[in-house]
């Protein structure tokens, strides 16, 4: 068994309870997903209880898709809870740069604690690492190829794990750059599956100490799913539902067999 199938394995065994504060647009999307794959998901956005959540929780996964002024303050208590509990943390900068509220919301949620993982697609990590402030509201603009230097920049510069979402996925941490070459263009079509690789990052941080590991086997995990997904979908409806099955049947053998990667 490979290092990233034995993830897989202990997100089966485990079960993590990962803290998402996400948006409105992906909240039963990411937590069935996480439901899915073995890891145990509380959707928790009150500020009047998030501290007392993340402490119980494996980690916590932030999520900027649907900002407010409340969630942006509970979003800020509980990175800093995670930082005094030693809590693994998640970052997703969703749209950062296409507005000045979110660059700003962003910069806050980083200066209050170091995520240990910051994942976001090739615009957003560019936005973020300040070698471009132009994205096209969610989506990227940019090629992940294009985004390395500014992940490598962002990860040398808070000492954490930066991933970039695409077509390859690129985890880097420092000088360490892996990729994921797997994955179906129909996870495209899907609002939210980059919400769900956040959630999915959370899972396997809520396991396993070593970001870059945990990261990978992340990433691996979702596009080897998204290629048995997409064997038996015709569309993107049917791709949604197949996604969720594929979760819940892969297995440590199935990810060794199929993953396409250099880690």
């Amino acid at each position: 068994m490979s290092n990233i199938s034995s993830v897989l394995e202990q997100v089966k065994t485990k079960g993590p309870l990962v803290h998402n504060i996400t948006n409105y647009v992906v909240m039963n999307n990411t937590a069935n997903a996480l439901l899915a794959v073995g890891a145990s998901p509380v959707m928790a956005h009150a500020i009047e209880e998030v501290k007392d959540i993340v402490t119980i929780s494996s980690s916590l996964v932030i999520n900027m898709g649907t900002l407010s002024g409340k969630w942006v303050e509970s979003m800020l208590t509980s990175a800093e809870q995670a930082k005094a509990t030693n809590t693994p943390f998640v970052f997703d900068p969703v749209g950062v740069g296409a507005s000045a509220y979110r660059t700003e919301v962003a910069q806050k949620i980083i200066e209050t604690a170091t995520p240990n993982v910051i994942r976001g697609n090739a615009s957003e990590i560019m936005a973020l690492a300040k070698l471009t402030n132009s994205t096209k509201g969610v989506d990227s603009t940019i090629d992940t190829q294009d985004a390395i230097e500014g992940a490598t920049l962002l990860s040398k510069k808070f000492n954490n794990t930066v991933v970039i979402s695409g077509a390859t996925d690129y985890i880097i941490t420092g000088d360490t750059v892996s990729k994921i070459e797997n994955g179906s263009p129909l996870m495209a079509k899907i609002t939210g599956m980059g919400c769900t690789a956040t959630a999915m990052v959370g899972a396997c941080l809520g396991v396993e100490e070593n970001t870059h590991m945990a990261a990978t086997a992340a990433m691996a995990i979702m596009g080897v799913a998204g290629d048995m997904a997409n064997e038996k979908s015709a569309g993107p409806g049917s791709f949604q539902m197949n996604f969720y099955d594929s979760l819940y049947d892969i297995t440590p053998e199935i990810l060794d067999a199929k993953v396409k990667t250099n880690a």
